[in-house]
């Protein structure tokens, strides 16, 4: 097989990985609407909204897992457990020793607020490891979490202002730029004979 050939199967290659990580973003946004939407129709149901965030606090975290595998980036998912393991740690451990009260008086373990550090530590992972266009939905889908916990009574501002420092602090102290890591470059480029290509290196 020629150098022609094999330059003309890597640019299709990585245009194909592309749509796959376009269309992952897509889904990810169409997620974020469809979990959404119960709470934003029922907003004044608290119980609605609690749901929502039961479920929503794990998207971020289960969007930077798949990516992780697709990609193939393991060192990022041993990133990602190391951050979440300590949030969730931290969390629990200053819930037991606070021992603050909800404000539906349901307990004793308001401080701070788990559901929004597993949140935010998945959207701070996905943002320091693959960058904003990731990191940015992930962090409007963490801080609706963080709102809802409110807005049921579950906390209250300072328990999920807590939760949010936790797990950014996590994430950020946790994991390392991909791109930087990895010494990605994509540089573009015309053929001679016409058309076009993208240069790409990564340092393995």
């Amino acid at each position: 097989m020629s150098d022609k050939s094999i330059l003309y199967i890597f640019v299709a290659t990585e245009q194909f990985k592309n749509i796959i990580f376009t269309d992952m973003q897509k889904i990810f946004l169409f997620i974020i609407a469809v979990l959404m939407l119960p709470s934003c129709v029922c907003a004044q149901s608290k119980k609605a909204v609690e749901l929502s965030t039961d479920i929503l606090m794990f998207l971020p975290s289960a969007v930077g897992g798949v990516n992780s595998l697709v990609k193939g980036d393991y060192k990022g998912i041993v990133q990602h457990l190391e951050a979440g393991a300590v949030t969730v740690a931290t969390a629990y451990l200053l819930k037991y020793t606070v021992d603050k009260r909800r404000p539906d008086g349901s307990d004793s373990r308001s401080f701070p607020s788990n559901h929004t550090g597993v949140a935010f530590v998945g959207a701070s992972f996905l943002q320091q490891r693959y960058g904003w266009k990731w990191g940015a939905p992930a962090y409007a889908v963490a801080a609706y979490v963080g709102w809802g916990r409110i807005y049921s009574k579950r906390h209250d501002f300072w328990d999920v202002l807590a939760g949010a420092a936790i797990g950014v602090t996590s994430g950020v102290l946790f994991t390392s730029p991909y791109a930087r890591e990895h010494n990605v470059s994509l540089v573009p480029f015309a053929l001679p004979e016409g058309g076009c290509g993208v240069h790409f290196s990564m340092r393995l």
